[in-house]
Formats: C-alpha cells, sequence, structure tokens
C-alpha cells in the first residue's frame, strides 16, 4: 500500500514539472557577450543575462559580435549548463537594432540608401631631393679600347662629381655595358663595325641648388649624355597627410550633395578607403644651347625645378536617408 502512494507522488511530481517546462515565447534585447562557456555567447540586458543555447545558428551574420544591439524572440529552457551564467535561452530569430541617442521618430516613408563617391586632391610642394642620371660614352672598333678609354673617363667623371656635390651627396654607379656595333646589309649577314661602352652614374642630392653646376662638372670631365633628371621629396608625411585630408572632405561634401538632391540627408559614414598617393615629379626646364655652352665651359646650366604635384583618392561609402 506505500508503494502504490510512493508512485502516485512521483508521477504528480513529473506532472507538476511538465507543467513548469511550458514555456511562453518571449522577446529579449541586449548587448551580445561571450561568457565563460566555450564558445557561449549571452545576451546581455539591463539587469538580465540570456545565454543563447544555439549561438551557432546566427554567428555567421556579420553583425554577430560583441557590444552588438540585438533583439531576439524564442523561449527560456531548463537545462542545466556548466556555470550557469545567464538564463538558458533558445532563439528563434535575431536581428541587430541601433541604440541612438536622442533620435527623433522617423517616418516609414523614409529609406536609408547607400552612395559610394570619391574625393581627388592634388597639392604642390617643393620638392628637397634630386636624381641626376649621367653617363660616359666611348666608341671604339676594338672592345678592349672602348672599354679602357671608358674607364679613364668615367673616373674622372666620378671624381668631378664627388667634388662638385660635397659631402652630402651620393654617387653610384647605375649602369654597365659594352654593345658590338654591326653594320646590316641587303642579302648580308651583319657585320661589327665596332664597340660601345656605356658607364652610367647616379647621383642623388639633397641641395637643389647644384644640380647645374653638377651637369657642368660631368661634361667637362667627360660625360656625353644627361639622360635623366628628377625630382623628389623625401620628407613627404605633411603634404600626403594635407592631400588626403582634401581628399576625404571632397568625398564627404560629394556624398552630402547627393543626400541633398534626394531630398534626404547623410546618415552615416559607413565606410572609408584610401585609394594611394602619386607624386608628380616636376618637368626639368633647361636649354640644350646652355648645355653645350656648359661642355666648352662658357655658361652655368640653368635648371628650374618647379614643384611636385601630390594628389590623393579617397573612396566612401556613406548611408542616405530620403523620401525618395
Amino acid at each position: 500500500m506505500k508503494r502504490t502512494l510512493l508512485i502516485t507522488g512521483v508521477v504528480a511530481l513529473v506532472l507538476t514539472t511538465a507543467t513548469i517546462l511550458h514555456a511562453k515565447e518571449i522577446t529579449v534585447r541586449g548587448k551580445l557577450q561571450k561568457t565563460v562557456e566555450a564558445g557561449g555567447w549571452l545576451i546581455a540586458g539591463s539587469d538580465t543575462k540570456y545565454l543563447i543555447l544555439n549561438a551557432k545558428n546566427f554567428q555567421s551574420n556579420s553583425w554577430f559580435k560583441e557590444s552588438t544591439n540585438v533583439q531576439a524572440v524564442g523561449e527560456t529552457k531548463e537545462v542545466m549548463t556548466t556555470f550557469m551564467e545567464g538564463t538558458p535561452f533558445e532563439a528563434k530569430s535575431m536581428e541587430p537594432i541601433e541604440q541612438n541617442v536622442a533620435t527623433p521618430a522617423r517616418d516609414d516613408n523614409r529609406r536609408v540608401t547607400r552612395v559610394m563617391v570619391a574625393g581627388d586632391s592634388i597639392v604642390q610642394a617643393q620638392p628637397d631631393t634630386a636624381i641626376i642620371t649621367i653617363a660616359v660614352v666611348t666608341q671604339n672598333r676594338n672592345a678592349l679600347t672602348a672599354q679602357q678609354e671608358n674607364a679613364a673617363k668615367t673616373d674622372a667623371v666620378v671624381r668631378a662629381l664627388k667634388a662638385a656635390a660635397g659631402s652630402g651627396a651620393e654617387v653610384k654607379t647605375s649602369g654597365y655595358s659594352i654593345q658590338p656595333q654591326r653594320v646590316y646589309k641587303e642579302n648580308q649577314p651583319p657585320t661589327i663595325s665596332g664597340y660601345e661602352a656605356r658607364n652610367g652614374v647616379t647621383v642623388t642630392l639633397g641641395d637643389l641648388t647644384k644640380v647645374g653646376s653638377m651637369i657642368d662638372a660631368a661634361s667637362l670631365a667627360g660625360a656625353n649624355d644627361v639622360s635623366g633628371i628628377a625630382f623628389t621629396l623625401r620628407q613627404d608625411r605633411q603634404a600626403r597627410d594635407r592631400a588626403l585630408s582634401e581628399a576625404t572632405r571632397e568625398a564627404v561634401s560629394k556624398a552630402q550633395v547627393i543626400a541633398q538632391a534626394l531630398g534626404g540627408r547623410v546618415v552615416r559614414i559607413v565606410e572609408v578607403q584610401e585609394e594611394g598617393f602619386q607624386q608628380r615629379p616636376p618637368v626639368p626646364i633647361y636649354q640644350t644651347e646652355s648645355f653645350m655652352a656648359a661642355k666648352r665651359g662658357d655658361v652655368a646650366t640653368p635648371i628650374e625645378v618647379g614643384a611636385l604635384d601630390i594628389s590623393s583618392r579617397v573612396q566612401v561609402i556613406a548611408e542616405v536617408e530620403s523620401n525618395l
């Protein structure tokens, strides 16, 4: 008789528990947080925490990360977890919500559109470095003779350049070659008529006032080919920052113009991407007659440096709210 009563009591307890486990659907709001559970996630409200039992169902979404405000619909569950951090909660749906301070009521007819705009800017800066490429070219029917003549003249040119540039310049060999000079005749194989030796020297200096005198010194010492003069800006951080700032302002201004044309406003800037810088060197100005005169020692070679153009481009993605 006692055993029958005990079984009846257990059955009643199970039925009572089943009644308690039948939970209704609720909506919870809060920030996503990681838990001490392995791979666990919480929705932390102002005074309650909910442990998401099926967080894997939502982790593929880009917004699923810590501190994101979310709203979830689901049911609480009577289950045991390792640390029991928060009320166990199984979410049927979940979506991010934005938490704005003092946000005015939205018009249901207004919509948010993303626009992509680009901003460009060009700022000018004075170069601080000059790079001069000078070569000695010799020719002879004999390859060894062409090479020896070139070596002697190049040595004289390098010594003259170092003397004219001073201690702050860098003088180095930038290229060397000995090429056969071929004669082509119709219906005959080409024949070698001689050899050309070329030795290139590159000079890098910070005193731009010495560029003309460097060319003159090299020419008087035996250089017969000035193949390039380039000006650059080594200390370009300030100019780059100014170009980047102006390009960004232009991009944002374009987004605002588009928003006004749509009868709305820019809600926020979603993404800003820098597309890079470009340094456009100035074209050096010098006259061929003056260069030839410098070889005779008549006048100095005039070089006008000019300014560098430093350009920047920025791409901006903005959200625009409008009625269209």
